[in-house]
């Protein structure tokens, strides 16, 4: 793994990194992370890492077990300076990498029943249709993998996973999790193929969400953060849900909504799994 000194802007690499934080939604498969906590959690998801930039008198590569993941990447020194210049962001210790993205595709989201997150689980997708904030993706994505989510589909006008504030917002999911870019016409002739019922949060003439059984195969459809989820896009839906709110409050904020609606679907499935344990 030998290390490479580099003492200008203009080298190819860094340039290359620039455009991949600058355009993260640019489809070429491979993507910029920065910061060490991101670059920690890469790691640890065993992403493939083409190259890493890290300044002078660091040791956070230095360990065997880095060491050998990173045995056929390029490693570029960078001066701090110079590094800084290129990110977006300031971290104590400045560190970045370019990583093949995984590549996601159908079958991770509509597994085969025992690849489902528990034995038996149906699926539980989440559809976003024009979400436009990156921390709201982020999060979430990090609500999505922790109440078992099998992943995400990301309609037109949503923001770019790869985006460096919803990569930091979801603390590593983004690497775990698999998320679809998909148009809205091939997204539902999915879905609806793999018998998966689709839910549409709203707010008024919609069926409280603690009425709702959860427990079936199911994509719930979160909108963008301003109007909801785009009429056309709700009128494919199977159903419309919503979340009581006794507070004089019209709605709640998408990743907030996404985050109650994922823990009430696994609540209801941790239950039924219990139930169907404990049946004699």
């Amino acid at each position: 793994m030998p290390v490479r000194i580099v003492q200008s802007k203009q080298n190819a690499r860094l340039k290359e990194l620039r455009r991949a934080l600058r355009s993260p939604e640019r489809g070429s498969g491979v993507i910029a992370i920065e910061g060490p906590n991101l670059v920690e959690e890469a790691l640890r998801a065993g992403l493939r890492f083409r190259a890493v930039f890290f300044p002078e008198n660091t040791g956070f590569f230095d360990s065997p077990s880095r060491s050998a993941q990173l045995e056929n990447c390029e490693m570029l020194m960078v001066p701090g300076e110079i590094l800084s210049s290129v990110l977006e962001t300031e971290t104590p210790q400045p560190a970045a990498a370019l990583v093949e993205a995984p590549d996601w595709n159908w079958e991770h989201l509509f597994p085969q029943p025992n690849l489902f997150p528990a034995p038996g689980t149906p699926p539980l997708v989440l559809v976003l249709a024009g979400l436009q904030d990156p921390g709201n993706l982020g999060t979430i994505l990090r609500s999505a993998e922790a109440f078992g989510a099998n992943g995400i589909v990301a309609l037109p006008g949503t923001v770019s996973p790869w985006n460096q504030k919803a990569m930091r917002a979801s603390a590593g999911s983004v690497f775990r999790l698999p998320v679809i870019q998909a148009g809205t016409e091939e997204c539902f002739a999915r879905l609806h193929a793999a018998g998966i019922r689709t839910l549409t949060t709203a707010v008024k003439d919609a069926t409280a969400a603690d009425t709702v059984d959860f427990s079936q195969p199911t994509a719930l459809l979160i909108g963008n953060e301003g109007n909801g989820v785009p009429d056309e896009i709700a009128a494919l839906a199977d159903a419309a849900i919503t979340i009581p709110c006794p507070g004089p409050v019209e709605s709640l904020n998408a990743s907030v909504s996404a985050g109650i609606l994922l823990y009430e679907a696994a609540r209801q499935r941790r239950s039924a799994v219990v139930a169907k344990r404990d049946r004699p």
